[in-house]
């Protein structure tokens, strides 16, 4: 059964609320504790454990004295911390960030307790590290961004600036916080930089604004269909019944309460046009389709983040087991599935802006009075256009690459890391053509005045006229298009709606 919009929402705190987590966190330590005695006895055998006496990866054959395994496990930090390229936003760093205090409270990773409350009092110190976003493949975990993650611990790599606007030597931050460097002893490090927090988080915080574009999506094709004097009848529920994907279900009746009480569906009920093309008619089945997607992505991510995927395992009983759980592929696969989900939902949006600007049932072509001398929103389709075409070249699967690390020990990788950053730069194109169609279609719809659309798609066009006015001639268009973007990521039209039509 699909997820409901406030399921897909909880995964950016982990199905419960990730403060009260972290305060339960900082009172109750015990598993923690626990784990972490099974390591030190172990330490006291004389067995070899992998990653807490041995080297790591191709060296894990290379046994460890005891006098060094603390600069073993600052050597780790260190040697991984070899990330490129621009830096994770920073919200979703400190997601990675909380993500892994989850993770390591759970009780299975053997982190020593000094180690895990400077991560709690990182968080609540508000200290962000600055993270590389290139060098991950997805396999062993995130080691190169949850390395740069891990080094304002022990006082080395850098952390966001108070502003906000760029790094600063994580020294600085800690001083300013009031707090030491602290010392890594025996699996610190490696429990650190194990995991998929990276991946986890880029899904969680793409899965956490996507719930919001899909809703916002169905407002649009409203708008796009009043405007276009199109059928209300291909949303009748008896269509939808017979084919209960829940998605479309679901879509097909947010446009029936969008379209409630339209004098514009009345004014042209007889006019004896067939069938609209798929963009309109097909709203549902599109749409749906990506609802239906995303909550298959927000199961597989929600079950992720409640899970341990560091190694080797801690087990109540004390066994130290090495396994596989590091390993990105659950992830690599739903975050290709979510960009095309996603692209999908631009793709039908950029159709809809065509038909806006052709000049159909009575709209000026390219939605202005006096073209020629203006170009009107011809251009605009051309961004949406670019983002499209540009979507679908970042939509191929990262998932289906692999590249041997480790000299061979690391044999199989996910890339689930790549398909996280493509998948943020396809979220923000579909907003932005997203953004495109709510210009236009407002645009259209002026035209129809002094008809009115129906009781949602009203609100919804008075919303964007309360930041946007009406174009006469040419103008700047681009700095609209920045306002629409922020009108679907600020959720302000979907609560223009009011309470009283809240969609599914």
């Amino acid at each position: 059964m699909s997820q409901s919009p406030s399921d897909i929402v909880r995964i950016a705190t982990l199905r419960t609320d990730l403060d009260a987590r972290m305060t339960g966190l900082r009172e109750n330590a015990s598993t923690v504790a626990r784990s972490r005695a099974h390591v030190e006895a172990a330490l006291s055998g004389e067995a070899s454990i992998y990653g807490i006496n041995t080297g790591f990866g191709a060296l894990a054959h290379k046994r460890i004295a005891p006098d060094r395994l603390a600069q073993l496990q600052k050597n780790l930090l260190l040697s991984h911390a070899c990330g490129t390229g621009d830096p994770l936003p920073m919200p979703i760093t400190r997601l990675m960030l909380q993500l892994k205090i989850h993770a390591l409270g759970l009780g299975q990773s053997g982190i020593s307790q000094p180690v895990f409350e400077q991560l709690l009092a990182l968080d609540a110190a508000g200290i962000v590290p600055y993270v590389p976003s290139r060098g991950s493949v997805g396999a062993s975990g995130d080691l190169a961004p949850l390395a740069h993650m891990s080094l304002p611990l022990i006082g080395a790599g850098q952390c966001w600036n108070a502003a906000g606007s760029g790094p600063e030597p994580a020294s600085e931050a800690l001083a300013r916080a009031g707090l030491q460097p602290v010392e890594l002893a025996a699996k610190d490090g490696l429990a650190l930089i194990n995991g998929t927090q990276m991946m986890a988080a880029c899904g969680a915080f793409v899965l956490h604004r996507a719930i919001a574009l899909l809703r916002n999506a169905d407002i649009l094709g409203a708008m796009s269909l009043e405007a276009l004097q199109g059928s209300a009848r291909p949303f009748d529920a008896r269509i939808h019944a017979v084919r209960p994907h829940p998605g479309q279900v679901a879509v097909a009746a947010n446009i029936r309460r969008l379209l409630r009480d339209s004098e514009i569906l009345e004014s042209h009920r007889d006019c004896g046009k067939v069938q609209d093309p798929y963009s309109l008619r097909c709203i549902p089945q599109v749409h749906g389709a990506s609802r239906d997607a995303l909550a298959h992505c927000a199961e597989v991510v929600e079950r992720e983040l409640n899970s341990v995927t560091d190694n080797p395992l801690v087990f109540d009983d004390g066994d130290i087991v090495s396994g596989g759980n590091f390993h990105g592929q659950p992830l690599a696969l739903v975050l290709d599935y979510a960009a095309i989900a996603l692209a999908e939902l631009a793709s039908i949006s950029e159709r809809r802006t065509y038909l806006l600007l052709a000049g159909h049932d009575g709209l000026p072509t390219l939605l202005m009075s006096d073209t020629g001398i203006n170009s009107g929103f011809m251009i605009p389709q051309y961004t949406a256009a670019a983002l499209v075409s540009e979507n679908k070249v970042l939509a191929h699967p990262a998932s289906v690459d692999s590249i041997p690390t480790s000299l061979g020990q690391e044999d199989h990788v996910s890339m689930g890391s790549i398909g996280a950053l493509k998948l943020l730069q396809v979220l923000e194109n579909v907003e932005r053509v997203l953004a495109v169609e709510l210009l236009t279609a407002a645009q259209a719809l002026d035209f129809r005045d002094p008809l009115k659309p129906g009781l949602g798609v009203r609100r919804a066009h008075a919303a964007v006229r309360d930041a946007i006015g009406h174009a006469e001639q040419d103008y700047e268009v681009g700095a609209d298009i920045e306002r629409c973007a922020a009108l679907l990521r600020d959720q302000r039209l979907l609560d223009a709606l009011g309470e009283d039509l809240v969609l599914d």
